[in-house]
């Protein structure tokens, strides 16, 4: 490996670090030490979210029969799942900020 390949792993690893860091120093004082009892809320609603999704899928295929949904129908679906999608990312975030320690968790 080059002198100028260390180089670059080392300002990565710093940046890295840094990302960590300010990760950790910004987002650990806005969310408290979290319990599972405490996600409860958070991953009921994003269950919620998937069931209304999924109900309404069944409740245009039912109406539709063999036709073609009408556009009223597929924007209610595309509501339903842009608002499920959005909740299952912003879980997939909080993993993420678990998982890196960003935030503290209560074994």
């Amino acid at each position: 490996m080059s002198g100028r390949d260390l180089d670059n792993n080392r300002l990565l690893l710093e940046i890295s670090n840094r990302i960590r860091e300010l990760n950790r120093n910004i987002i650990n004082p806005v969310i408290p030490e979290l319990t599972l009892d405490d996600l409860n809320p958070v991953l009921s609603m994003v269950a919620r979210a998937r069931a209304a999704y999924l109900n309404k899928l069944f409740d245009v295929a039912a109406v539709a029969q063999d036709q073609i949904p009408s556009h009223e129908q597929v924007n209610q679906l595309n509501h339903l799942r842009t608002t499920y999608e959005e909740l299952v990312t912003g879980v997939q975030a909080l993993e993420s900020a678990i998982e890196r320690g960003y935030i503290d968790v209560q074994g």
